[in-house]
């Protein structure tokens, strides 16, 4: 009987000292992020890099220390960088929709368009179905505005029209902003664009059977 109240009171032990632990990690890194943080604003990023490093190595789930880190990457210009350490965020917190934003934009300054827009659309769409429009419009938007960018008007009719959706009833300015550029762009992209000049299928069929018959 005593081995066993022994027992139990060791496990019990074990399981106070690690959630002493844990709580211990997450206040001192919240303190490192903080500190990291006031060392950016005075001007002294060397520092901050160090404190956000020192963050996420006690604490691989401080989500805060990981942003941090990868935003002050991509403000000096290490856009490879401040990718590896969205993708670190992400193995370790795979929910964390802000890495999956960040990543996105580094990827887009280091070429790597296709890789980007699929990460955008994936970070504004994932917000979407959380109920989170607010967020999934700034995330449509700010896609939409590559795409404008790289003067491709079908990508960006089609952004524009999903930012019309989801605004509706959430953002009236923004959805009118949306349905005004989204008429515009229908001109540009004109018999292009699949939604005003749908395919006439029975056209498409007949050309087949010709070149079948060939």
């Amino acid at each position: 009987m005593r081995s066993r109240t022994r027992r139990a009171f060791e496990i019990l032990l074990a399981l106070t000292l690690a959630l002493f632990a844990r709580t211990a990690a997450a206040s001192s890194c919240d303190e490192l992020v903080a500190s990291a943080r006031a060392h950016e604003k005075s001007g002294e990023p060397e520092i901050a890099l160090r404190q956000y490093n020192d963050a996420v190595t006690l604490d691989p789930t401080c989500g805060p220390a990981w942003l941090g880190l990868g935003e002050l990457r991509a403000r000096t210009g290490d856009a490879a960088e401040a990718e590896r350490v969205y993708d670190a965020a992400l193995t370790h917190l795979p929910s964390l929709a802000e890495a999956v934003a960040g990543r996105a934009r580094s990827r887009r300054r280091l070429g790597r368009a296709d890789e980007a827009e699929e990460d955008m659309r994936a970070y504004a769409e994932g917000l979407a179905n959380k109920g989170d429009l607010h967020g999934a419009l700034a995330g449509l938007v700010e896609l939409a505005s590559w795409f404008s960018a790289e003067n491709r008007p079908p990508a960006e009719l089609a952004c524009w029209r999903r930012v019309a959706e989801l605004a509706l009833g959430v953002d009236s300015a923004l959805e009118s902003r949306a349905r005004a550029t989204t008429a515009a762009l229908v001109l540009v992209v004109g018999p292009a664009d699949p939604v005003t000049h749908p395919p006439r299928v029975g056209l498409l069929r007949s050309v087949a059977a010709r070149l079948r018959v060939r």
